[in-house]
């Protein structure tokens, strides 16, 4: 027996990553046009074909029938979507109080490619004999690290959502304007638009290359998309043609994270392992 982990379908993990590594993940909750459906249900572009679409957390009884599915003698991580972003976070808390069993709830203050990173090292750790609390230090200890920077396909869902006037999503995407995001500490930040998604991947490794420490052990990478997964296989490709990272993966985008972004995003997760990281 291992420690078992458990996460949110915010994080980008591959299905054959979660069924390797043991992995169990509770859907975030889609309404589409007033039918409640599975996170993964529907892809992308069906997803935003629907009439109306709303997303919510799981519940705390779902995160306790998870927890109680996986407890055993070593113990239970579950793993959240930042708690600035959604209420998973609190949900699971609440939802591991109710089950017998040792249990450790970290909010991972990331979403998407930086959470999944973060998930999968803590699995990987459990993997190799890590406790609970080492486990979830190495969890922690990654996500304070992982960064995500993305570019979004078009403004077409932030004018849907009310984020953006619908005159300035027009003339945005008229001028192939591609809005740039970063997920850090828990919070979305926007960054200065690209002209289109090539530029974006440009200034997404150039930020990678600049955030190098001065002695690294391992990079560990993951591509995010949400119906881009050549965009995401583009961006990996750039990468890996200069360095041979430790871990790497695409990961798509879940539901809810596709009813915020929209279609055509791509992005890049990553942290640098360093030699003074315990082995």
């Amino acid at each position: 027996m291992t420690v078992a982990i458990v996460t949110d379908s915010a994080a980008a993990l591959p299905p054959a990553m979660q069924r390797e590594l043991g992995i169990s993940v509770v859907p975030i909750l889609l309404t589409v046009d007033g039918k409640e459906v599975a996170d993964d249900a529907l892809p992308p572009h069906e997803l935003l074909a629907a009439g109306t679409l709303s997303t919510a957390a799981p519940s705390a009884g779902a995160y306790a029938r998870a927890v109680r599915e996986r407890q055993g003698p070593d113990g239970v991580l579950v793993l959240t979507l930042s708690d600035k972003l959604s209420s998973s976070h609190r949900a699971a808390v609440l939802g591991a109080r109710e089950v017998e069993g040792s249990t450790i709830v970290v909010d991972t203050a990331n979403a998407a490619g930086a959470q999944a990173l973060a998930v999968h090292a803590a699995a990987v750790a459990a993997r190799r004999g890590a406790g609970l609390a080492e486990a979830a230090d190495v969890a922690r200890r990654v996500a304070a690290r992982a960064r995500l920077i993305g570019v979004l396909g078009s403004l077409e869902q932030l004018v849907r959502s009310g984020r953006i006037p619908a005159m300035a999503g027009r003339a945005g995407d008229r001028l192939g304007v591609r809005p740039m995001f970063d997920v850090h500490d828990g919070r979305i930040r926007r960054l200065l638009p690209s002209r289109n998604t090539q530029s974006a991947h440009r200034r997404i490794l150039d930020q990678w290359r600049r955030s190098r420490p001065p002695a690294v052990r391992a990079l560990h990478v993951a591509a995010v998309h949400a119906g881009a997964l050549t965009d995401a296989e583009a961006l990996l490709a750039a990468l890996t043609a200069e360095t041979e990272p430790a871990t790497a993966f695409i990961g798509g985008f879940g539901g809810a994270l596709v009813a915020t972004a929209g279609v055509g995003v791509s992005g890049l997760a990553w942290w640098w392992e360093t030699p003074e990281d315990p082995l």
